[in-house]
């Protein structure tokens, strides 16, 4: 008993619970630090040197591949990424559609939400207990003063990537239009497929950065000599835009019925054309709607005090003369 009065006189109410938080962070690093020096698996080494004898030198290969691995970050690899395979794959999907196509993409994800959340923890342990007290406070507040920063600091990278992904979404939807038109002068002009992509992605650096960027990925797969079917498959899934999947379909029955690739984006690029002009009618019909509440509250108010006010005002003069 003496003791739990002397935690609560030092740290205040939420002594034990600061104690608990303290210990907790010290076992968290106490088995990050096992796990670095844990002993490597034989097997692993073993297979690590048979690919190392058998692949190109280091340098070459961080050059060549796509995304230099972290060979740091390997030590926290069970600690930092799902253990679950689809879980992994979703979540490499996800940072892929934000636009992180570095293997270690979700490693650092993780990495970010557990530092950030021991930092807001960290932070509002300091707050509430050396900065504001927690005097008059009562054991509500004090438990979400405490743990809020903790889970806003935890949540903050995932709404950070969900933006990521809203925003490049939007940005490849308006681009891909022009895009279609540019390849398809490129077809026309008797350039091949691989030599128009690459063309349309210089050409969309500047405004469109993310679509360039998708464009990119596939002139250097198809150079690299991976199948044109697989390539234009992953490019529709790392996008995640409808209509760069209906693009995909597109070319994958072109080039399996042999028909022109020209007459294809022709016919898709005029109905990429007539879609954004929807889009764009769609939007101008929302806005009507949008504006209806926000024209009641600024527009009704001033009107009533016009039309009433002096109405009221008389009466308001007829009453005080009566009495």
């Amino acid at each position: 008993m003496d003791f739990m009065t002397l935690i609560t006189d030092a740290l205040g109410p939420l002594g034990p619970i600061v104690i608990v938080g303290v210990l907790g962070i010290m076992m968290i690093a106490i088995v990050a630090i096992m796990m670095i020096r844990q002993p490597e698996d034989p097997l692993a080494k073993l297979k690590r040197n048979v690919k190392a004898g058998t692949a190109i030198s280091g340098s070459d290969k961080k050059n060549l591949r796509q995304g230099a691995h972290n060979e740091k970050l390997d030590k926290f690899s069970n600690f930092l990424e799902p253990q679950d395979v689809a879980e992994l794959s979703k979540r490499q999907l996800t940072l892929r559609q934000a636009g992180y196509q570095s293997r270690d993409a979700v490693r650092i994800f993780h990495a970010a939400q557990f530092i950030l959340g021991l930092l807001g923890l960290l932070g509002g342990v300091v707050y509430v207990n050396f900065i504001v007290g927690t005097d008059g406070m009562t054991t509500q507040k004090i438990i979400m003063y405490t743990v809020g920063p903790g889970g806003v600091g935890y949540y903050l990278p995932q709404y950070w990537i969900t933006r990521r992904v809203e925003e490049r979404k939007e940005q490849i939807t308006q681009g891909f239009p022009d895009s279609l038109d540019m390849m398809l002068v490129c077809v026309e002009a008797g350039q091949s497929l691989d030599q128009s992509i690459t063309r349309v992605a210089n050409e969309l650096q500047a405004s469109f950065p993310a679509l360039a960027e998708e464009f990119k990925v596939v002139s250097y797969e198809m150079k690299a000599g991976k199948d044109k079917v697989t390539v234009l498959n992953d490019m529709a899934e790392r996008c995640g835009v409808q209509d760069v999947a209906s693009f995909v379909t597109v070319l994958v029955q072109s080039a399996s019925f042999g028909t022109s690739i020209a007459d294809a984006l022709r016919v898709y690029a005029g109905e990429m054309r007539d879609k954004r002009v929807m889009r764009a009618e769609e939007a101008a019909n929302k806005l009507p709607t949008k504006m209806t509440l926000a024209t009641m509250m600024l527009t009704v108010p001033p009107l009533l005090i016009i039309l009433v006010g002096p109405s009221v005002h008389g009466i308001t003069q007829l009453g005080n003369m009566g009495n």
